[in-house]
């Protein structure tokens, strides 16, 4: 069954209360679809850490690095989701923000 949660990407949180935090965009999602999601959180802070460890190696620039690459992938990958699951006004946002093309 699908219920109305709230999402804050820098963050990484889905939220059940609209008033707990503040948050970027709704949807509607099932456990399976927040666990998902939430997986996906999970491995964009790890490939962030990685890729900040490695911002202290000053011989490969950001193009280059895989780590950089998974992260912008794994970041793709929440805004589709996000967006899949998205209530029209998080639809249309995520679409005005062109990172899904």
């Amino acid at each position: 069954m699908k219920k109305r949660y709230y999402v804050a990407v820098s963050s990484g949180e889905i939220l059940e209360d609209q008033g707990a935090s503040s948050y970027n965009f709704e949807i509607d999602a099932d456990e399976a679809d927040v666990f998902k999601l939430s997986e996906l959180f999970d491995i964009t802070d790890t490939d962030s850490r990685l890729s900040l460890y490695r911002a202290h190696v000053p011989a490969m620039s950001y193009h280059e690095d895989k780590n950089n690459d998974d992260y912008d992938d794994h970041m793709k990958q929440i805004y589709q989701l996000i967006h899949d699951l998205g209530t029209k006004r998080t639809r249309d946002h995520i679409e005005s923000m062109g990172i899904l093309q």
